[in-house]
């Protein structure tokens, strides 16, 4: 069967838009939860069982907000076997809307406020024809929770086509800190335990988009690209600019690291013929707060890390060598620096007394710990907590940086160093490669969908094996060893105080997944717009046809 359901989605769609939920805003997240928990229970099946249809709130949250789940259980057979759909209901702000930022949510006005600014061609004619629905959060992705909606609305008045049970979460928080799909893990273990769901597979629906401007192409995939924050603080020595030899710039160090880590395509990741995008400098700065004459005496950085197939473990180990490699280079630097302006000015070179010194923050640790003992790890955990409980907002990277800068009271040697750490939360890489059973079902129900769908789809749909965006299916399984995430927690100062990645909920339910999700362009951005006719149509008919195969 191929649903006629363009015109729910699309107004679905255009209600859930209208529905401002900036990610943190004042009851915005929430707002939209309550509208889908109110469509939801408009419904004849959750008003028989309104026990299937829950608004949850997030827990260890500092923002006060909600996701929407609901659930059918089919009558075809007696089979536990359950998908979960996930999407996500949060944006991203709109400050770069500027003046017709009142207008971010509204898809009907926004398209003729566009053409009366400086928009590109390829915009213009998006526009024109009529093909895009404009708006913050239309792409990425309530367009994708709309297309799920209608499929719990189609499968409650349908409950006979399963032979098991859907739940579709619809999550807060996404575009942050993940508190949302954080909470539904404990939500789906609760389930599983009550209704003795036995999860198979997750279908994301987050956003797509083309490759470059000729890309005619739509994407699913399987799987899901993991991603790392590799973080540096960097301790130089200070002094005044006029003994300028006399200094060690950390600046100058974290200006190195840039350079060794960013666009460095020796640093992409690969698997089953996918390649990750390089690092990118995602922030450095050092820690003055007005001018003086005086350097920096420290400096940090933080760097995009996206994965395929390498751990945690790996990630560290390879920052560590390019932390190596950049203060090597930085002494050498001002060494040689140093040599020729000696001979320059006539007077005697010396070699300056810097030595390379990097520590991962375990390494770091580590050391303290045997100097200072049971005292120091006390200290230090408390002082977390605490600094977690007195400014709950407070940015988890920066959150790190204190944590650090607190240790290093503790430490006796002040010479110039690099503490290589982890400074946010884990997105773990999913691979799939059919070594499972529910592996390969899912890959052969997802095959067999797109090509019953391609004939109704004008463009090729294209399968590749990694989602190239950050997303919270990534919480759905774990494709590194237990023993992994043991390193990414012993180098991350925040760990078990204000972030923890807890791997027995994750493998609870530990499913494999697939993203067939929305299409359009410029997510993120004033032109964000997704094709309606692939979003509204191919996609939920795609994920029809996969839950029809999967539970038949």
């Amino acid at each position: 069967m191929y649903m006629n359901c363009f015109e729910e989605v699309k107004n679905i769609t255009k209600d859930l838009v209208s529905t401002p939920s900036i990610v943190r805003s004042l009851g915005g997240e929430t707002n939209c939860a309550r509208k889908i928990y109110e469509y939801y229970t408009e419904l004849d099946y959750f008003k028989k069982y309104p026990d299937r249809v829950k608004m949850l709130k997030t827990v260890d949250d500092f923002v006060d907000r909600h996701s929407t789940y609901a659930y059918v259980k089919g009558t075809k057979g007696n089979s536990n076997r359950t998908i979960i759909l996930l999407g996500h209901i949060d944006t991203v702000g709109v400050d770069d809307f500027g003046h017709i930022k009142e207008y971010a949510f509204s898809p009907d006005k926004l398209p003729e406020l566009l053409m009366n600014m400086d928009i590109s061609e390829e915009v213009r004619e998006d526009i024109l024809s009529g093909e895009y629905m404009f708006g913050r959060g239309a792409l990425d992705m309530k367009s994708g929770v709309a297309g799920h909606m209608h499929l719990i609305k189609y499968f409650s008045e349908h409950p006979e086509e399963l032979n098991g049970n859907i739940i579709a979460y619809a999550e807060c928080d996404e575009e942050d800190g993940s508190h949302g799909v954080l909470t539904g893990l404990k939500e789906f273990k609760m389930l599983k335990e009550k209704e003795g769901f036995e999860y198979i597979a997750c279908i994301n629906a987050d956003y797509s988009t083309g490759y470059n401007i000729g890309d005619v192409n739509r994407y699913v995939y399987f799987g899901s690209i993991g991603k790392l924050l590799p973080s540096f603080y960097v301790v130089g020595k200070e002094a005044h600019v006029g003994q300028a030899y006399s200094a060690l710039d950390p600046n100058l160090i974290v200006a190195e690291l840039t350079r060794l880590i960013e666009l460095n395509t020796d640093l992409c990741d690969e698997a089953q013929g996918e390649i990750t995008i390089p690092p990118m400098s995602l922030k450095q700065s050092d820690f003055k707060e007005g001018y003086t004459v005086q350097t920096a005496l420290a400096a940090y950085a933080y760097y995009n890390f996206f994965t395929h197939s390498m751990s945690p473990a790996d990630v560290i180990k390879v920052c560590r060598e390019k932390a190596v490699e950049a203060f090597d280079n930085v002494i050498k630097y001002t060494n040689e620096s140093y040599k020729k302006y000696c001979h320059m000015s006539n007077i005697e070179y010396r070699e300056l007394p810097w030595k390379t010194r990097v520590k991962t923050w375990e390494e770091f640790y580590d050391e303290l710990e045997k100097d200072h003992g049971e005292k120091f790890r006390k200290h230090i955990f408390d002082f977390a907590k605490e600094l977690n409980e007195k400014e709950p907002t407070l940015d988890l990277r920066i959150f790190s940086v204190k944590v650090i800068e607190e240790a290093w009271k503790w430490s006796s040697d002040k010479s110039p160093s690099i503490i290589v750490f982890f400074g946010s939360v884990f997105s773990a890489r999913i691979e799939m490669t059919g070594k499972t059973e529910k592996e390969r079902e899912l890959l052969d129900s997802v095959n067999n969908s797109i090509k019953k769908v391609q004939e109704h789809c004008e463009n090729p749909i294209k399968v590749r094996m990694f989602y190239p965006y950050i997303s919270d299916s990534s919480f759905m399984a774990l494709s590194d060893d237990v023993e992994t995430i043991e390193t990414l927690g012993k180098n991350m100062p925040s760990w078990k105080t204000k972030y923890f990645y807890d791997v027995n909920e994750v493998l609870e339910i530990n499913v494999p997944v697939v993203n067939i999700g929305t299409f359009g362009k410029d997510g993120h951005m004033i032109t964000e717009r997704v094709h309606m006719k692939y979003t509204f149509e191919n996609v939920p008919n795609m994920t029809y046809s996969t839950i029809c195969e999967l539970l038949k």
